[in-house]
């Protein structure tokens, strides 16, 4: 089996109207590109450092305006289609905002959600801090999803640093980790690939990567940057497609036996075991 996926690299700025089009232009670009399946990055519809520019621009699920025309389109062009993330208004009591994954089927309807479990709540240097669940409350529950091509695996961002996230869905039989992320440009160029290749190799899995990049332009607030590069790694952990700091699209063929082949050469997955936590001594 061979799925030839499709990786969005976005530049969204912080008005999900103005990120609509070139979203959409980039599906119908990769269904062109004949892929079967297009993954976009964290944070599709809109990126802000101001909770009163979310406040103003964000809906929820089932009034957001981005979620509505991917479906749409999903079902125009027959294709599969993983949202990395939208950002949407909840029923959250503290007034946060959800950070929640989507997956859907060439028929336009939503086969899995996954809301993103790790806040990313980092001071990066003196200039560059983030506190995630102040804005975004977290989720409690890991999600793998079958298509036809393969199993896949969600999570979002900051969840990559949890290796323990990834070998539970591994173990539910995820052949595919998707990762789609924001990445700070200082973690990035320090972490990022050494992150997906080390998830990919841990469990013997595929890893697509698509990525926010650039300057996103602000309306309120402070603009922001990210450190694009979005990414396919392979199995045996062979960086596959690294799509540097530009915004636009890229496919890649991916050969799903890799995934067996990898698990049966370093059968970790079932090596696991029990043992008592850290004794001091």
């Amino acid at each position: 089996m061979t799925l030839r996926a499709a990786l969005l690299q976005l530049s969204s700025g912080d008005t999900p109207a103005d990120n609509l089009p070139t979203t959409l232009a980039y599906l119908r670009e990769a269904h062109a590109q004949g892929a079967q399946m297009a993954f976009t990055p964290e944070v599709t519809n809109c990126i802000s450092t101001s909770r009163a520019a979310q406040a103003a621009a964000l809906q929820d699920e089932t009034s957001d305006i981005t979620l509505a025309a991917i479906r749409d389109l999903a079902a125009e062009l027959g294709m599969w289609v993983q949202i990395g993330s939208l950002a949407l208004k909840t029923e959250d009591s503290e007034g946060r905002f959800a950070n929640r994954a989507f997956l859907i089927g060439p028929d336009g309807a939503i086969m899995a959600r996954y809301d993103k479990i790790h806040m990313f709540d980092v001071k990066v240097s003196e200039t560059e801090t983030y506190h995630e669940s102040a804005a975004f409350r977290p989720g409690d529950q890991a999600v793998v999803v079958d298509t036809p091509f393969a199993r896949l695996g969600l999570s979002i961002c900051y969840d990559l640093r949890f290796p323990a996230l990834y070998r539970s869905l591994a173990q539910a039989g995820a052949q595919i980790f998707t990762v789609p992320a924001a990445f700070s440009p200082v973690t990035g160029a320090a972490h990022w690939l050494s992150l997906l290749r080390a998830r990919a190799i841990e469990n013997g899995a595929f890893v697509l990567a698509p990525a926010q990049t650039g300057l996103h332009k602000a309306s309120q607030g402070r603009e922001r940057r990210t450190h694009g590069h979005g990414m396919v790694i392979a199995p045996w952990g062979e960086v596959l497609l690294d799509m540097g700091r530009d915004p636009g699209v890229a496919l890649v063929d991916l050969e799903l036996a890799r995934v067996a082949d990898a698990r049966a050469r370093i059968p970790s997955l079932g090596h696991d075991r029990p043992f008592l936590p850290p004794k001091a001594l």
